[in-house]
């Protein structure tokens, strides 16, 4: 599962074009497909002025920071107008959606007045890629092109080596809310990321029922321990969440005390549960 969740966050939404050989170890297969033969994924990303100013660097500042619109507009340097006309338009091509925000209002009426910390907090949506390949090729491989034409792939392993474990990260919590959706039976009313001016969340969750879940996803390479979930709570205390349950997903498993943890509201899911998925 370990394997298929890596090699997802790399060649995610364009598999059916790939013959892996699932025998080499990661570093290998990266190399061979975007060192050795990049040219042809290269011919994968369509439409293809992608790759071209202004989108590019719009795409990178999307693959490679938080996803907020005014962080992407910074990241990029170009303005609210363009950077929101191609924004748009990438939705229209399938290549990013659009999160929105479930944080509610600031004011709670028109001539209210916010204390100074909060008059310039802004709230916005986050921008997703839908297909990993995109996010990988953008985040990862586009940054160093230059580099990778001429054979060059010292700059690109580092920041391979540095980064990935996190766009790990990405890929294993869209997966868990699809997990926690099938645990659910698919009756989720909604599900998804959550943000607001105190924390982020992995998991905020409801069901039909009006039942709520907050999660939290660690893709690391050591257990959970009650800690983790203690941190949950008080961040949920602190944006004044009230879940019925919390629901924990780890890549390395969970400690004794956190297993033997009786309290029905604690959900626990491991590696192994993501089998479901395939």
């Amino acid at each position: 599962m370990e394997q298929s969740i890596e090699l997802f966050a790399v060649f995610g939404g364009i598999e059916e074009r790939m013959e892996l050989d699932f025998f080499d170890d990661l570093e290998s297969i990266i190399r061979f497909h975007f060192v050795d033969k990049y040219q042809e994924l290269s011919e994968l990303i369509t439409p293809s002025y992608l790759p071209e100013e202004p989108y590019r660097h719009i795409l990178i500042a999307i693959a490679r920071g938080d996803g907020r619109l005014s962080n992407i507009f910074r990241k990029a340097r170009v303005g609210e107008s363009l950077g929101t006309t191609i924004i748009d338009e990438l939705v229209e091509l399938g290549i990013v959606e659009l999160e929105e925000s479930r944080e509610a209002p600031l004011k709670r009426y028109p001539n209210q007045k916010l204390v100074r910390s909060l008059r310039s907090y802004k709230i916005e949506p986050k921008v997703r890629f839908i297909k990993p390949f995109y996010r990988f090729w953008f985040g990862f491989v586009e940054p160093y092109i230059y580099d990778l034409k001429r054979y060059r792939s010292q700059r690109f392993f580092e920041n391979f080596e540095q980064h990935f474990s996190r766009l790990n990260s990405l890929v294993f919590e869209q997966l868990s809310n699809e997990l926690l959706n099938l645990h659910y039976e698919n009756q989720l009313q909604s599900m998804g990321s959550y943000w607001d001016k105190n924390s982020e969340f992995d998991i905020l969750a409801a069901t039909q029922a009006g039942e709520k879940i907050v999660g939290e996803c660690k893709y690391k390479n050591r257990r959970v321990c009650k800690s983790e979930l203690s941190k949950l709570k008080q961040k949920a205390e602190i944006s004044g969440l009230k879940p019925d349950k919390y629901a924990l997903f780890s890549k390395s498993g969970f400690s004794n005390e956190l297993l033997g943890n009786k309290d029905e509201s604690l959900l626990l899911f491991e590696l192994k549960d993501f089998k479901r998925l395939l």
